[in-house]
């Protein structure tokens, strides 16, 4: 019988003790984390929480299919400000940026001239020259700078941190915390700056979950306490929660959504991800474009699904005895009520439907299929807030 294949995870945990703090800095709303003994990640350079003592994923999970959860991320907003703002946005990411009005937000994917994917993120234009890119873990800052040669822009890190409020009675959290805000004027991928707790807010609708939700910005001037405090007083009436990476992953996963390092990285380019739709070959110029126009087209990332066990995180994918790639994320879904997870495969040669084998967190080998993204709600009506079937499990 073959040896099982056992699984680690490496977490940050805090103790009361003196010390420097090497390589990452603290949400100004790091003491509720603390508070509920959490464990954290480094992303970004910033501690975002995974879990926490008193709760566990499942739950936490439920709570955000149903009610609404709070989520501080590590989400790096960096500013693009001045007269040539839109030249060097429309320059260095994929869709055209010129089409982006004021009070909009888009995905935003920058590549490097093979066509390879540096990072992706959220870019919201706040004014006709300021723009925020709200990016995930990556090396762009840098290339921002260098790209911005001898144009009238400024590339800066405002100091900004990103909290979500997430799930379907998260938009009622939201008009019942303002101060003024109308319902129903806050459309998927908006932005806007509303007053809660008397202070001004930058607010998106959008996330990291693919439920109804909304993410909000915080300076250095913001009062984090009056404003956490608030939201959650508000938000108990509708079962608001605070949560950590650990439930919104498994949420992440059924929706599709990569993650910027580990799912992807600078050997692939869109189209190998699935993201091609956000790939705007008619716009006149961006970095990567050459590439791109002749750039393979088939998927490398596909979905695993496997009723006996969740997939192990970098455990191999196989098919007849021969490895075809490896696993990236995995989870076990409550919803599905199966395991899932993704599939980066060494080529296009395998498609939805096939079936493979992959270790289990059991380290057991079992028997999964691939299936193409999303595992469901592949129109994303949950998000836009419009009706949707459930799969029949």
């Amino acid at each position: 019988m073959k040896k099982k294949i056992e699984t680690k995870r490496n977490v940050i945990t805090s103790h009361n003790e003196p010390g420097f703090n090497y390589g990452y800095i603290n949400s100004p709303f790091i003491q509720f984390d603390y508070a509920r003994k959490a464990t954290f990640l480094v992303y970004n350079g910033r501690l975002m929480p995974i879990s926490f003592e008193d709760s566990n994923r499942i739950d936490d999970y439920w709570s955000l299919k149903r009610n609404a959860a709070m989520y501080p991320t590590g989400e790096l907003p960096l500013e693009i400000k001045g007269a040539d703002s839109e030249k060097l946005c429309d320059n260095i990411f994929t869709k055209d940026i010129k089409k982006l009005r004021v009070g909009r937000c888009l995905y935003g994917i920058a590549c490097y001239p093979d066509g390879g994917m540096i990072v992706d993120g959220i870019l919201m234009r706040l004014e006709q020259e300021l723009f925020w890119y709200v990016q995930a873990e990556g090396q762009i800052y840098s290339w921002l700078i260098a790209k911005s040669e001898g144009l009238d822009v400024k590339i800066s890190n405002p100091n900004i941190w990103v909290n979500q409020v997430q799930g379907p009675l998260s938009l009622d959290i939201l008009y019942a915390a303002c101060d003024d805000f109308k319902p129903n004027s806050f459309n998927y991928f908006d932005n806007a700056k509303v007053i809660i707790a008397g202070q001004e807010v930058v607010i998106s609708r959008t996330g990291f979950t693919a439920e109804i939700g909304w993410e909000y910005y915080v300076s250095p001037k913001t009062d984090t306490n009056l404003l956490w405090n608030h939201l959650m007083s508000v938000g108990e009436q509708y079962g608001l929660i605070h949560s950590g990476l650990d439930s919104m992953d498994i949420r992440r996963i059924e929706a599709g959504i990569m993650n910027s390092g580990s799912d992807f990285d600078h050997t692939m380019n869109p189209y190998q991800v699935g993201l091609g739709k956000f790939v705007d070959l008619n716009k006149d110029h961006f970095i990567g474009k050459a590439a791109l126009e002749v750039a393979p087209k088939d998927k490398l990332i596909l979905g695993v699904l496997c009723d006996k066990s969740e997939p192990m995180v970098l455990g191999e994918v196989s098919v007849n005895g021969v490895n075809i790639g490896l696993i990236t994320a995995s989870a076990w879904s409550p919803y599905l009520k199966s395991g899932i997870g993704y599939a980066r495969l060494i080529n296009s040669e395998h498609k939805s439907g096939e079936e493979i084998e992959i270790y289990g967190i059991d380290g057991i080998k079992h028997v999964a299929k691939l299936i193409e993204l999303p595992f469901y709600d592949k129109e994303k009506k949950i998000p836009r807030g419009l009706k949707f079937r459930e799969p029949i499990n």
